[in-house]
């Protein structure tokens, strides 16, 4: 399906799952879908399963909008304790976005569901009669099950799912690698058909180093392991320090929920020749979340720095700031230069973005699906450096492969059956 049906089949009202392989544009598409809604009065509420994905598309996250919390149950004497505010949200909701749909446990979707049914006073609808967007591929980042806590699974097996019934928008478009043979690779990792002509491929680019200029960032599995990098190369460079704190408003808990999924950190360390890394998308196109860049000077006036930026402009960064809404309502903001040093990142945080290049350390993946995020953040194979690969790396759910051969066959149902919405040229 492509991006212009699909849009046609939410702008038409129907509840979706909007889904598709990294870099087919589900992003873009609930942008565009968000912008319109909205300028026909819709009340939208964005939410997301993580508030750094949350925080792409200026929303909040699904467990905060619906008031459950990192509850696993919905508890007696919940809806008498429901606060009035979000009370008043879920009840003018027309639209309920959530994004990063792979991560989010069955049980909470029934949940959220719960929620609606009960705060609309409206029991035979699913989610109250809310249409509902979920976004996200499956072959990502799954539901993290903890040992102490109620396990879970895909949404897909969750109670309300077949009432629900969305239809599936599955973008095929490919919008981000422009290299056939690293698309070979990342299909072949969905569909569980790597071959050694595929390991080959990767296994070539650990022999590879980019040259001494080349401005290069690497992806690690684990926080420690990215935190160290940054700081040890901070600390080789023979320049002064800038420092930049963050300015916050808003009550604390609000605040902490926000700075977890703030990428620019809370005191920003620069010198001159730091490798740097936007962490918002410029309003003037300047540069895009991921873009990565050299600290060429500091402005004599601000002494805000000036990033040279991998495709040839110099901006000058000033501070941006992040929000979080509940619903219409802002709850806390985040006032920082839009930067993060770059020599290292983590696999988790780097979802959703583009690399121009990166040199990638899966020796230590613990998870399915998390070589397969990394592999694709990136456009083409030769701006992948490999540094380390573990069996893991390689995986990818065979229930998410499942449920993938199965939205493919409703999608293309589903696209016949709304195909005369769009206008025949």
């Amino acid at each position: 399906m492509n991006q212009s049906l699909a849009l046609a089949i939410m702008a038409f009202g129907k509840s979706v799952l909007l889904t598709g392989p990294a870099g087919a544009g589900k992003t873009y598409v609930l942008n565009q879908f968000i912008a319109e809604a909205r300028a026909k009065g819709k009340q939208v509420s964005v939410t997301a399963t993580t508030g750094l994905a949350a925080t792409h598309l200026g929303g909040t996250t699904i467990h905060s909008w619906s008031g459950i919390g990192i509850a696993d149950y919905i508890q007696q004497g919940f809806f008498e304790r429901f606060p009035k505010g979000k009370r008043d949200i879920i009840a003018r909701t027309d639209v309920l976005i959530i994004d990063e749909i792979s991560m989010l446990h069955d049980y909470r979707l029934d949940m959220v569901d719960e929620v609606c049914r009960t705060i609309r006073d409206n029991q035979d609808e699913p989610f109250g009669g809310i249409q509902v967007i979920l976004s996200g591929d499956f072959f990502q980042l799954p539901p993290i099950n903890h040992q102490n806590s109620r396990q879970g699974g895909f949404v897909v097996n969750s109670q309300v799912w077949q009432q629900f019934d969305p239809v599936i928008c599955y973008l095929k478009e490919q919008h981000r690698q422009d290299d056939e043979e690293l698309l070979g690779v990342l299909n072949a990792l969905r569909a569980g058909t790597l071959r050694q002509s595929h390991l080959d491929t990767l296994l070539a680019r650990s022999e590879v180093h980019p040259d001494e200029f080349e401005v290069v960032t690497e992806l690690h599995t684990v926080n420690v392991d990215v935190d160290t990098l940054n700081a040890a190369k901070l600390k080789e460079i023979d320049e002064d320090e800038v420092s930049y704190e963050r300015l916050e408003t808003g009550p604390k808990a609000f605040v902490e929920t926000l700075d977890r999924s703030v990428l620019a950190p809370k005191e920003l360390k620069l010198k001159l020749g730091a490798l740097v890394m936007a962490v918002r998308n410029s309003q003037e196109r300047k540069y895009v979340n991921g873009s990565l860049g050299v600290v060429v000077a500091f402005d004599p006036d601000t002494n805000y720095p000036i990033v040279k930026f991998k495709n040839g402009k110099e901006v000058l960064m000033t501070p941006d700031t992040w929000e979080l809404h509940d619903g219409g309502k802002k709850r806390a903001s985040i006032t920082q230069i839009p930067l993060r040093l770059a020599w290292a990142i983590t696999v988790h945080k780097s979802q959703g973005m583009t690399l121009d290049t990166a040199r990638i350390n899966l020796a230590k993946a613990f998870v399915e699906g998390m070589g397969y995020v990394a592999l694709s953040r990136i456009k083409n194979v030769n701006s992948l450096y490999l540094t380390g690969i573990n069996q893991m790396a390689l995986r990818v759910s065979e229930q998410a492969r499942s449920i993938d051969g199965y939205l493919r066959e409703k999608a293309e149902s589903d696209a016949e059956q709304f195909a005369h919405l769009l206008p025949r040229v």
